[in-house]
């Protein structure tokens, strides 16, 4: 019991540095996805075979655990009262967005081992783009609310990923709506990246 007294009595458990560690991770986090997608996207331009434990997807993945790490360090301060207003929308926004990642992850791991490649648009792809989403948007939010601190240099950072994370996942919805038309370039960038419609 005295260790959880000192835990959270400490330097690190302070309010003020929590929500730092949180503005940085839900920055990060959805960088790191984004980069790694990207560098998922290109492998499967160069055809190289496509499992689910690839270096990319463990990159991918990286950044979902940053941003889970927000999330759970946000849950603390919102269970300690230690936010309000913008800042307290934007970490409930990396809270939701963490367990659609989480579920949505877990998913997509299932379905690499039930139906090995998968393409671009799949039932876990998609929902686990809209969880990076509303993390990267709650990222930006809790760095609007910091932008006069010294860790208002994320948020350009933060702006840029939200606005490529969103403009991913409405590249994405129109395949769902314009796949007749679209498959037959994006079979050719994503090796698979028709496969399920």
């Amino acid at each position: 019991m005295s260790v959880i007294n000192k835990l959270s009595n400490s330097l690190l458990a302070k309010p003020t540095n929590l929500l730092s560690l949180v503005s940085v991770l839900a920055v990060i986090g959805p960088v790191v996805i984004l980069s790694a997608g990207i560098w998922d996207a290109i492998s499967h331009l160069q055809r190289e075979p496509e499992l689910f434990w690839t270096i990319q997807h463990i990159s991918v993945y990286t950044g979902v655990s940053m941003i889970t790490a927000a999330g759970v360090i946000g849950l603390v301060l919102l269970i300690r009262n230690s936010v309000k207003g913008i800042l307290k929308k934007g970490i409930q926004l990396v809270i939701i967005g963490s367990i659609i990642q989480l579920v949505s992850g877990f998913g997509d791991s299932l379905s690499h081992e039930v139906y090995g490649i998968d393409g671009l648009l799949s039932w876990s792809h998609q929902p686990l783009e809209f969880g990076i989403v509303l993390a990267a948007l709650g990222g930006y939010l809790i760095m609007k609310s910091r932008q006069h601190s010294r860790l208002g240099i994320f948020l350009p950072f933060s702006i840029i990923a939200l606005l490529l994370l969103t403009g991913w996942l409405g590249f994405n919805v129109f395949l769902i709506f314009g796949h007749v038309i679209q498959c037959i370039p994006v079979y050719d960038i994503f090796s698979s990246g028709c496969s399920i419609l």
